[in-house]
């Protein structure tokens, strides 16, 4: 018990939800109840969950400035690394069972339909911000650290376009498949916003709405936990 007494809720319910749509799927596989298209449903559901994750480790920072709630900036990169893991189990899943691995034509399939384009260069970029997260590399990267990781503002809004694009349908009208993918672009424009200076130092400059009473100074964690 003492192992799991310094994980907090958050960190708890960071775990299990990143898990969760994992265990879903193997459970609905192991139990047949799973899609009649397994494959496309399973490339859709990582490939939901990644972004949900990668939705959320935007959303630490506007926590942290309008609530002056410290904890989730500890937990940006497990919320990031799971992006990422669930990111890559979608690519795996359209390159190999997919396409078999057939290299020629997943070429083609990508230079055929722009969305895959745009999921491509998405999942690439997310693999320097990836293997970067951990604290050595801040040491090694310096002030191009942060530079780097700032992607995640460009790689949000691509894997969202991705989303979109892939699904049928009409923005315009929410006719079709695109309400989700709306509500994920809607959510990421406003945590964008929130980065624009002049409305970050209003957010920060606001009294004090702290959710957690301080720690003191000697029980505050010297590192970020995953």
């Amino acid at each position: 018990m003492k192992h799991f007494s310094r994980y907090t809720p958050l960190q708890i319910a960071i775990h299990i939800y990143a898990w969760s749509a994992l265990v879903r799927i193997i459970v609905e596989l192991l139990t047949g109840s799973f899609s009649v298209n397994p494959i496309q449903e399973l490339e859709q559901r990582t490939g939901r969950h990644a972004i949900t994750l990668l939705v959320l480790s935007l959303l630490c920072t506007p926590l942290n400035t309008i609530f002056k709630w410290s904890e989730p900036i500890k937990r940006r990169r497990a919320l990031g690394l799971y992006a990422f893991m669930y990111a890559t189990i979608h690519v795996i899943i359209f390159v190999d069972l997919d396409y078999g691995l057939a290299w020629s034509l997943i070429f083609q399939t990508v230079l055929q339909k722009p969305y895959i384009v745009v999921g491509a260069t998405t999942f690439l970029l997310l693999i320097p911000l990836a293997f970067t997260s951990f604290d050595i590399w801040k040491k090694r990267l310096g002030k191009n650290w942060k530079r780097l990781h700032k992607l995640v503002y460009w790689i949000a809004p691509l894997a969202v376009l991705h989303y979109a694009w892939s699904k049928k349908g009409d923005i315009f009208s929410l006719s079709g498949d695109v309400v989700r993918p709306l509500i994920y672009g809607l959510v990421i424009a406003v945590f964008l916003i929130l980065r624009i200076p002049a409305i970050r130092r209003m957010f920060a400059s606001l009294p004090n709405r702290s959710l957690i009473p301080p720690f003191k100074k000697d029980s505050q964690p010297k590192a970020d936990a995953p």
